[in-house]
C-alpha cells in the first residue's frame, strides 16, 4: 500500500477509529478527519506516528457542503489525491418519529447522508481520471431491516446503501468501485446508553454469540478497498455476526 492516500471520516468514534488504524498499519497515508472530536483524531495520529505510520488530522463538519469542500480541496493540494475515501462519519436518534423535529430530522441526514454526497462529489473525478479508487460507505443493518425508534437513523443508513449502489454502476467503467459495509450491534460508545443486560441480550440474539468489535469492520473495510477486492463493487457486505 505503499504510497497510498486514505481519508477515514469519523476518525474520533469507534468504527472510524479502528479503520484509521487498520489502513494506517497496512501502510496508507492516513487522513484521519473529525469534527468535535478533532482532539481525538489528533491525539489517534500522534498514537499511530509514534509507532511509524503516516496519519494526519483533518478537521471539517462534514455536514456543510463548503466545510467539505474547503477540506478537500486542502487535501487535494497538499495529497493531490486520495486513493481510498472511507465514509464512517455519522450520529444516531432514538425517539418517537412523531416527536422528532425538523431540525433532529435534517441533523441526521445531512452527517449521514449529505457529507457522503459531498465527499464523493469532490474526490470521486479525481479517482475517475486516474482509473483507480474505492470508496466504502459504513451503513447499518437498520439500513437494510429498519428500527422501531430510529426512522431517520434508519433511513439514512438505507439512502447510503442506494447511493453506493448506484455509484458503483456509475464509476464502475472508470474503474472506481463502492462498496457499504452494514455493521450490526457493534460496541463502541453508542452503545454506552444501553445496560449489560440489554448488550447481553443483544450478543445472545447475535448467531455468533458476541457483539462486534469495531475492528471487525475496520477489517472489512480494509479489504474492501484493496486489491483483493479487485472485482467486488455495488455490494453490501454485512459485518453483523449474522443478526439479520
Amino acid at each position: 500500500m505503499a504510497g497510498k492516500i486514505a481519508l477515514v471520516t469519523g476518525a474520533s468514534g469507534g468504527i472510524g477509529s479502528a479503520c484509521a488504524q487498520q489502513l494506517a498499519r497496512e501502510g496508507y497515508t492516513v487522513l484521519a478527519h473529525a469534527n468535535r472530536g478533532i482532539a481525538n483524531a489528533q491525539q489517534l495520529a500522534a498514537q499511530l506516528c509514534a509507532g511509524g505510520c503516516d496519519v494526519h488530522a483533518v478537521q471539517a463538519d462534514l455536514s456543510d457542503s463548503a466545510q467539505a469542500n474547503a477540506m478537500c480541496a486542502d487535501i487535494l493540494r497538499v495529497y493531490h489525491r486520495v486513493d481510498a475515501l472511507v465514509l464512517c462519519a455519522g450520529i444516531a436518534h432514538t425517539g418517537l418519529l412523531c416527536d422528532m423535529t425538523d431540525a433532529q430530522w435534517h441533523a441526521v441526514m445531512d452527517t449521514n447522508v449529505s457529507s457522503a454526497f459531498y465527499l464523493c462529489r469532490a474526490l470521486a473525478p479525481g479517482m475517475v481520471s486516474r482509473r483507480s479508487g474505492a470508496i466504502v460507505t459504513i451503513s447499518s443493518m437498520w439500513g437494510r431491516v429498519g428500527a422501531s425508534c430510529e426512522a431517520a437513523y434508519s433511513a439514512s443508513k438505507a439512502a447510503l446503501i442506494g447511493l453506493t449502489r448506484a455509484l458503483a454502476k456509475e464509476l464502475g467503467p472508470s474503474g472506481v468501485r463502492v462498496n457499504c459495509i452494514a455493521p450490526g450491534v457493534i460496541d463502541t460508545r453508542m452503545m454506552d446508553e444501553h445496560s449489560a443486560d440489554t448488550k447481553a441480550a443483544l450478543a445472545e440474539e447475535t448467531p455468533l454469540g458476541r457483539l462486534g468489535t469495531p475492528q471487525d469492520v475496520a477489517q472489512a473495510a480494509a479489504f474492501l478497498v484493496s486489491d483483493a477486492a479487485a472485482f467486488i463493487t455495488g455490494q453490501v457486505l454485512g459485518v453483523d455476526g449474522g443478526y439479520i
